[in-house]
């Protein structure tokens, strides 16, 4: 692990272990002829780690190295310094080892009285088992869906007379945008009405020639010639019709139509302006519906294997602390992208509220189809201190303890955490940030309390 290993319960009686194990090696064997020189300074020469760090030597820092995820359960050393994952490092840790200042697990605080511990408001709640999904957190990229934005472009050449939306305006499908008059629109509208006035007429003249045909009057010849007259005075009428049709118009005044959405959503961009002489190649609005977005996902390239269609995404924004988005990968790509070595993949995401811009930046969670125990708690219970993370865990009505701890989103607001709480330990919400600045040496906290460091 390249985080700086945190030994905050490191004190120098602890190291005498593993020193006394080097002085104690038999010097008249072969295997003990090359230790020395196989052995560096501050080495553990029995486990070939850094002294400092050595679990075996000093079990007692097992729960610290756990706390933070840094821990290879089958060999019981750090996985950052374990022998046999990595042999490069020879035991030692690639970053220098730091002492951070955050408070340690199990340091107690304690009210100075009853009175002032029910006068703080401290409230708890009970951690609780659950089954959470393990996960592959990534960076992720909110986009407009294309099938959900639509560019409007006049249906016919024309001059703008006025507008129905502006910038920002929610619209409905079919809603007015704006109000044109072009004189294509009006010689349709002219031959239209023409032609059906034409068809009227060859079909008054196709029925008294069939008439006067019936009564020996009129030869065949004159019927059929009538009938020809009144059905291309029809697919006349019926060509006009359908070209206004085209720009969803068929009445009017003049040549005056009215452009209409297309799809609900919000009016992103107006070029329109009164009195504009436009062309069916301008575009005059642009409506997006964000109701249905996608996210841009991009998935570090040794996690690509894990993710697949159908998985679940839970998405957060800094800009919406608190609130979470959910989503379905719906494709990965099979090409790792060569300068930032991450897999493409994209999800569709839910924003019936509206909350979610597109172009905004969100880290995703893609949840992995195997459950795995946990302990949730609310994210309200969760302190951060020197870059640790922090919850108190309720001792008595006047005592509390800190716990260091590693989170993970869930759902509902709630947090599964690695640590050494228990489900059914009743952990601090409102009052645990009071808690937090009484354990901290630079705060100035509130003063009603007295802090216990946790014994080495």
């Amino acid at each position: 692990m390249r985080n700086a290993i945190v030994l905050g319960v490191l004190l120098v009686p602890l190291l005498m272990g593993c020193g006394q194990k080097v002085t104690q090696e038999t010097p008249n064997t072969s295997a003990a002829a090359a230790t020395p020189a196989a052995v560096g300074e501050g080495m553990c020469a029995e486990h070939g780690v850094l002294e400092a760090i050595c679990t075996k030597c000093h079990p007692k820092l097992i729960p610290v190295f756990q706390a933070r995820g840094d821990w290879c359960p089958e060999h019981g050393f750090p996985m950052s310094v374990c022998p046999i994952h990595h042999p490069e490092r020879g035991g030692r840790p690639e970053a220098q080892v730091a002492i951070d200042e955050a408070p340690a697990s199990g340091t107690k605080i304690r009210f100075k009285t009853l009175e002032t511990a029910r006068e703080a408001g401290i409230e708890t709640v009970p951690a609780v088992a659950g089954m959470e999904g393990a996960g592959v957190i990534a960076t992720a990229t909110i986009i407009a869906d294309a099938s959900h934005m639509a560019v409007v472009n006049p249906l016919a050449a024309g001059v703008v007379r006025s507008i129905k939306a502006d910038l920002g305006s929610r619209v409905a499908r079919g809603a007015p945008l704006a109000i044109l008059e072009s004189s294509a629109v009006g010689e349709d509208r002219s031959r239209l009405q023409a032609a059906r006035s034409r068809a009227s007429v060859a079909e008054a003249n196709y029925h008294r020639e069939k008439e006067l045909y019936e009564k020996g009057v009129s030869a065949l010849r004159e019927v059929e010639e009538a009938q020809r007259e009144w059905e291309a005075a029809k697919a006349e009428a019926s060509a006009a019709s359908s070209s206004l049709g085209m720009i969803g118009t068929s009445e009017g005044a003049a040549g005056a139509y009215v452009l209409r959405a297309p799809i609900s959503g919000v009016v992103t961009k107006r070029t329109a302006t009164l009195g504009r002489l436009v062309d069916t190649d301008d575009a005059l609005f642009e409506i997006v519906d964000v109701s249905e977005l996608w996210a841009d996902i991009d998935v570090p390239e040794v996690h690509a294997p894990r993710v697949r269609p159908g998985q679940r995404v839970v998405f957060t924004t800094d800009g919406l602390p608190g609130r979470e988005f959910h989503g379905t990968i719906k494709f990965i790509s099979p090409v790792i992208e060569p300068q930032t070595r991450t897999a493409k993949a994209r999800a569709a995401l839910s924003n019936r509220e509206g909350l979610l811009r597109a172009n905004v930046y969100a880290k995703a969670r893609i949840v992995d189809d195997g459950n795995r125990a946990s302990v949730l708690i609310p994210k309200a219970a969760v302190q951060e201190a020197k870059g640790v993370q922090l919850v108190f865990v309720q001792l008595a009505i006047d005592a509390y303890e800190a716990r260091r701890v590693k989170t993970t989103p869930a759902a509902n607001n709630m947090v599964a955490i690695a640590s050494d709480v228990r489900p059914g330990d009743r952990v601090v919400t409102t009052g645990s940030f009071l808690l937090k600045t009484e354990t901290l040496k630079e705060s100035i906290g509130a003063g009603c309390c007295e802090v216990e460091a946790p014994k080495p």
